[in-house]
């Protein structure tokens, strides 16, 4: 079946666009943005790598904001969905309506509606390349570099 889909798509070249930095997500009252930058600011904080938030609002009924973050050990994926849990409920006083992934601790996802948190280990984002799957959506980088500071500036 998987040789079906493969050969009888045809294979569309899409420009991805970058936000600019300074302002990643859209505007002032976009709050799912929002709480995608918190987690993502999180996940940082944890120093999960690769920060990705990809804006599939406009391919995609699922969320709004997936952010894709990669965590180096099965200890880091526990502390990171924990953090984002904690800051999420902390200022947006919001829990995630379904976790899954935690006692297997290699790919943990977090569904807060409108914002959907995949937190990988590097063998798990390589193997599913969630990227290239959603590569149609806006790329939105998360700057995680020593001169970044792990936040947007």
């Amino acid at each position: 079946m998987s040789d079906y889909f493969q050969s009888n798509f045809l294979r569309q070249s899409v420009a991805v666009t970058n936000s600019p930095v300074g302002n990643p997500v859209g505007d002032a009252n976009d709050v799912s943005g929002k709480i995608a930058l918190k987690v993502a600011e999180a996940a940082s904080d944890r120093k999960a790598g690769d920060i990705l938030l990809l804006r599939v609002a406009d391919v995609s009924y699922l969320a709004d904001y997936f952010v894709v973050v990669t965590a180096y050990s099965r200890v880091q994926v526990r502390a990171i969905a924990q953090a984002i849990e904690d800051k999420v409920e902390t200022e947006w006083q919001r829990r995630p309506l379904h976790s899954e992934g935690k006692s297997e601790a290699s790919w943990v996802v977090q569904d807060y509606g409108e914002v959907i948190v995949h937190i990988m280990l590097p063998s798990e984002r390589e193997f599913y390349n969630l990227e290239a799957f959603w590569g149609h959506a806006e790329r939105i980088e998360y700057p995680t570099t020593v001169d970044g500071g792990g936040k947007p500036t």
